[in-house]
């Protein structure tokens, strides 16, 4: 936020537009097909518009409304398709130079995640299906055109359903879960990276990058929650396997400088009944009652060591 000492007071402000919805369609002349992405963009301000707060003074505010056809407008402008943070980029650079009194803008996109069908084994020119996980970003940028950029996915589901266990935690009196070397790994990845580069004339100008980028994140968080694919790899824990596709991710990309991974621990319980005669019937390994809560909750971040800290 904007801060700043007004009539003796520490004083924080920013103004903007949440959850703005726009779909984008392109019509490609040289491969005959439609392309379409669908986005919500919030826009975040921070400006020098004091004025409006203790003064009644507006002269100095960009109004939200204006933020949500800018939002339209940009869209419009846009005659190649591109990644949600290129456009991210763009809305902010543009409320940083269009404005002498924005100083930031922060402008944050969830992507939709439509997918091109296919049909008798050929992909639609024009049909679209509506996939799981979304695709986010968030673009910072400072009107000296310092940036942060960060990308990240949104609800990626996996599950696995050996190859896990959970063993030597504190036990004490409240404590009944058993010790186990085997077991079902389901989760919901939350993930966010950012990348280095820190000024608008440092972003990569190839088209696309950014999604393909993206794709490439995923597909290394992706193999290392699950390992090889015949022998799959053991995880000891949730914390354990989060950790190591957080390394994965900075191992791999040099330009990624900040990993930040949430993964619930989504419980799959076997299911035991018990009989008239007091017996007990396990089908432990074969049938499981899934439960999306309670879940564990675990969270964690990874970024490169820097000598400016």
């Amino acid at each position: 936020m904007a801060k700043e000492v007004v009539e003796g007071f520490n004083f924080e402000q920013r103004h903007g537009k949440d959850k703005v919805r726009v779909a984008r369609v392109w019509k490609n002349k040289q491969d005959g097909r439609d392309y379409v992405v669908e986005w919500r963009v919030t826009i975040n301000l921070l400006s020098d518009c004091v004025n409006s707060y203790v003064r009644d003074d507006n002269s100095d505010i960009v109004a939200t409304d204006t933020m949500k056809n800018t939002v339209y407008a940009k869209a419009k402008e846009c005659l190649e398709i591109l990644s949600v943070e290129d456009f991210a980029i763009k809305l902010a650079k543009h409320f940083t130079s269009f404005y002498k009194q924005v100083t930031t803008a922060i402008v944050s996109i969830v992507e939709k995640p439509w997918e091109r069908i296919n049909v008798d084994g050929q992909p639609h020119e024009h049909g679209f299906k509506l996939g799981s996980e979304k695709h986010k970003a968030e673009a910072i940028v400072q009107k000296s055109g310092a940036l942060q950029l960060t990308s990240g996915i949104e609800g990626l589901s996996l599950l696995k359903t050996t190859k896990s266990g959970f063993e030597g935690f504190i036990r004490d009196k409240y404590t009944v879960l058993p010790e186990t070397r085997e077991r079902m790994l389901a989760t919901e990845v939350t993930a966010s990276w950012r990348y280095s580069y820190e000024s608008l004339h440092s972003v990569p100008q190839k088209p696309l990058y950014f999604s393909e980028k993206h794709l490439d994140v995923k597909k290394v968080l992706v193999d290392t929650f699950f390992g090889p694919p015949n022998v799959g790899v053991y995880s000891p824990s949730v914390q354990s396997t989060l950790y190591q596709m957080a390394k994965a991710t900075l191992n791999r990309f040099p330009e990624i400088s900040y990993v930040q991974l949430k993964m619930p621990n989504i419980h799959f319980l076997p299911v035991n009944i018990s009989s008239k005669e007091g017996q007990i019937v396990k089908f432990e390994d074969d049938v499981y009652l899934p439960t999306d809560e309670p879940h564990g909750s675990i969270e964690a971040s990874l970024s490169r060591f820097s000598s400016k800290m």
